[in-house]
């Protein structure tokens, strides 16, 4: 296995692990609001595999490039959509009565 490879799933490994540690501590309550943070990473994500799918120096490459812009793309309209959940929530809801 090359040298590259081995340490690109190393930290692959290990930044699955650190991410969920620290996504299992946060609290209910903020979730929301990290999530909308979190989209800008997931972005920076998404160009990302998208640069290193696009080199195409190796099958397993470009694979493992596909598979990363496809959950980080989840991750991005996901948090989108949790956002607009979320600020739907803080707006007025107009009164059925009050048109009649």
């Amino acid at each position: 296995m090359p040298q590259e490879l081995m340490v690109g799933l190393t930290i692959f490994v290990l930044s699955t692990f650190v991410g969920f540690e620290v996504i299992t501590k946060v609290p209910p309550t903020l979730h929301t609001p990290l999530m909308s943070g979190a989209n800008a990473i997931s972005g920076i994500a998404v160009i990302g595999a998208l640069l290193i799918s696009g080199r195409g120096a190796g099958w397993l490459e470009v694979v493992l490039g596909m598979i990363a812009i496809a959950f980080a793309t989840i991750n991005v309209v996901g948090g989108f959509l949790v956002t607009d959940r979320m600020l739907q929530m803080f707006k007025k809801k107009e009164n059925k009565n009050s048109q009649a």
